[in-house]
């Protein structure tokens, strides 16, 4: 049991596949528009049931828990070498003043 004002991450469907706009992939007409939301849960829940949470932001979402105390795991891609020069040459049109 997950207990009351536990931090988790719920999936709510945004649109179901009848929503969707008919201007999209056939292949993607099929799925549901889903989003993830983390909040704590305003009510003992389990894994995989309906739950309501509150957001750092304060908005109240309902939504099927799909993770408990989840983590942060994004990334910023690998090292690109064209980009690497962007901060001086920033710098060095700021200074000059256009």
């Amino acid at each position: 049991m997950i207990k009351k004002g536990t931090w988790v991450e719920i999936e709510e469907v945004v649109l179901t596949p009848e929503e969707r706009s008919q201007s999209i992939p056939d292949e993607t007409k099929k799925t549901p528009l889903k989003c993830w939301i983390r909040g704590n849960c305003l009510e003992d829940c389990e894994v995989g049931r309906e739950v309501e949470v509150e957001t750092n932001a304060g908005r109240i979402v309902k939504g099927k828990v799909v993770e408990i105390e989840p983590g942060y795991y994004h990334s910023f891609g690998k090292y690109v070498q064209e980009l690497g020069f962007v901060g001086k040459q920033a710098k060095k049109l700021l200074k000059n003043d256009f």
